[in-house]
């Protein structure tokens, strides 16, 4: 077993065992816990992992759920906000769509006696008892490192990249994009590297990526190395547009979130490196502190803490894993994706690459 898939395992068995601690109670049975997921858009994980993780893991533990996507929508957030605290909820997870609509949120929470969970995504200024994320820093790191490697596996000592960064309003993309840059920015002050162009997609939106991706790609007179992407969604939306202009898999380009798509992606070559972030332990830890927080009970599990610039939320962050070919295997020996996904019509490269 690798030294990684033993990394997985421990940190998922660790959670697991969290949870099998949690027993019904009076208490937990008298109310509800409320998720509320940003989109379905900007990713495929908040609708084909975090939901059925998190509803598997409150399954689990006899605890009532209540999950809802606010598709994009910082009304619809709010408004499930409301129906949810008026229905009952106790505890509320949320992955913000911006910090000013989810710091509302929760304040109106507090107000009501209700703790908050920020999941995935930190509420700047806000007053969440936990944040359960991975760090996120680390992310844009692996981001960063994979790019280089890849320039330099072509034998690129001089390149021309961009920076198609995720939507302002999320902490997140301000961190990954801090992770990435600190890999390639004393590359880029050398002067061995070029930054063509860098810029924000706003709200994560993929057809605006791909809008913004080919007026860089115009900019830079059709001459790039590398496409350094927040996430899956804006890197395949600029393979997209090198396959149009014949430059996929001759551009690096950089993901995150190791859908199958995505690896599906790496394998071809028209994305060189990915991000796994292992999701299923994320919703584990994240059901953990809110049956500790519905039970009045002490959680033991946030042995870290993040500033939102209000306050230290006491925290739980997770080891994110880059993904190449050479390990594309391990996000479906985790279980994250299944090999049926991933290999479909792609039998003879599976196997190349000891899939």
């Amino acid at each position: 077993m690798s030294k990684r898939r033993i990394a997985f395992t421990a940190v998922i068995a660790a959670v697991a065992i969290a949870l099998t601690g949690c027993s019904k109670s009076d208490k937990a049975a008298d109310g509800f816990v409320g998720v509320i997921l940003p989109d379905a858009a900007s990713s495929a994980r908040w609708e084909t992992a975090d939901r059925g993780f998190l509803q598997a893991a409150f399954d689990a533990a006899g605890v009532k759920v209540d999950i809802q996507n606010a598709n994009g929508d910082k009304a619809a957030f709010q408004t499930i906000a409301d129906q949810m605290l008026s229905a009952g909820a106790k505890v509320l997870i949320m992955v913000n769509l911006d910090s000013d609509s989810a710091k509302a949120v929760q304040d109106k929470a507090a107000a009501q006696g209700v703790p908050t969970i920020d999941y995935d995504r930190l509420t700047l200024n806000g007053s969440a008892s936990y944040y359960v994320s991975f760090d996120n820093e680390a992310v844009g790191r692996l981001q960063g490192e994979g790019i280089k490697a890849c320039l330099d596996a072509a034998g690129k000592s001089t390149a021309r990249i961009v920076y198609l960064n995720g939507a302002p309003t999320d902490n997140n993309a301000t961190l990954f994009k801090a992770g990435y840059d600190s890999v390639l920015r004393p590359l880029i002050d050398s002067k061995a590297y070029t930054l063509v162009d860098d810029q924000a997609v706003p709200d994560w939106d993929n057809v605006q990526g791909g809008t913004i991706f080919e007026q860089m790609l115009s900019k830079a007179g059709g001459k790039l190395d590398a496409v350094v992407s927040a996430n899956e969604g804006l890197g395949l939306a600029a393979v997209a547009v090198l396959k149009k202009n014949k430059l996929n898999g001759k551009v690096c380009v950089s993901g995150q979130d190791a859908t199958a798509d995505g690896l599906r992606a790496i394998l071809t070559g028209d994305l060189s490196n990915t991000v796994y972030k292992a999701i299923k332990a994320e919703a584990e830890g994240a059901a953990t502190l809110a049956i500790a927080l519905l039970k009045g009970e002490k959680a033991t599990t946030a042995t870290g803490s993040v500033n939102n610039g209000s306050i230290d939320v006491p925290s739980v962050l997770l080891v994110p894993v880059g993904i190449t070919k050479a390990n594309v295997k391990d996000v479906i020996t985790d279980g994250f994706q299944t090999r049926e996904a991933v290999c479909m019509d792609m039998e003879d490269l599976c196997k190349a690459n000891g899939i």
